[in-house]
């Protein structure tokens, strides 16, 4: 399925959107024998409502100078990112059938010399904010109208360049700066909150001078509403604190650990496409 932008798609298109997203990333996954399923399930909404209906752009000039830029951050979940990517009409959706293969342009972490669409090279976590920081910066200081928007990882915020974004962006008023922190609670291995502890999250964001919204990151009608509220508060850049669930729409991955990082079996799959396709 591949979509023109800005068609101003209605709920029901966004959720269709967003389950042909995740079954073509749980079969990218599947055939490479690698990659990142949880989190590429728990972001798909946020980036199906983010490419068909929020950002602005061409998908036919993507280097227009006044596209809004998006920064994936987590950019381990390129599963997602690229489905939705080839969703959008970036490229052929056959590419995708090459994920992580030799020499594909498609690797595990997204390479922005190599993917039409692809604004920031991420995979190392805590980069992402920092780089999407210095994007809004640079319209500020020449005038244009263009916004950024970066999605982090909730386990991401543990490192520390984020902070040192958080408070930069807060110094120069970014308010054409938008975060949304895919907040499925769960990183490689555990829990956050048993990990490094990040609650309360959203009075840690306010701390550093930015504008907090939560929202529930599943969904659409409420993310559609969240962003077109932004900027939230003049001189104040945003933060969007999207509740989701790691493995979504898949019973036997959501809120599980292991899926952070886990390959599905030809059973497991075939059990996950039928209950993305019900």
């Amino acid at each position: 399925m591949i979509m023109e932008l800005h068609t101003e798609p209605g709920i029901g298109q966004l959720k269709r959107i967003s389950a042909s997203i995740r079954g073509r990333s749980l079969r990218m996954v599947h055939r490479a024998r690698a990659g990142h399923p949880g989190g590429d399930l728990s972001s798909t909404d946020i980036l199906a409502t983010l490419y068909f209906a929020v950002l602005r752009g061409d998908e036919q000039r993507q280097m227009a100078p006044g596209r809004d830029r998006f920064v994936m951050s987590k950019g381990h979940c390129s599963g997602a990112l690229y489905s939705t990517l080839a969703a959008a009409g970036y490229f052929p959706e056959e590419l995708l059938d090459t994920y992580m293969q030799p020499l594909s342009p498609l690797n595990g972490h997204p390479d922005r010399n190599k993917v039409p669409g692809v604004e920031a090279n991420t995979g190392p976590l805590g980069h992402g904010l920092p780089i999407a920081t210095g994007m809004a910066l640079a319209a500020r200081i020449t005038g244009a109208s263009w916004r950024t928007f970066v999605l982090t990882g909730d386990g991401e915020l543990q490192e520390g360049s984020n902070w040192e974004a958080a408070m930069t962006a807060a110094h120069h008023g970014l308010d054409n700066l938008t975060l949304i922190v895919d907040r499925n609670r769960i990183q490689q291995g555990a829990p956050t909150e048993e990990t490094v502890r990040l609650e309360p999250l959203a009075d840690r964001w306010r701390a550093f001078g930015w504008a907090v919204e939560e929202v529930d990151g599943h969904n659409h009608a409420a993310l559609l509403d969240v962003f077109a509220r932004v900027p939230f508060q003049p001189g104040k850049p945003n933060c969007i604190i999207a509740h989701t669930h790691k493995g979504q729409g898949v019973s036997f991955m959501m809120d599980r650990a292991e899926w952070h990082h886990k390959v599905p079996s030809d059973e497991q799959l075939a059990a996950a496409l039928r209950e993305l396709e019900a």
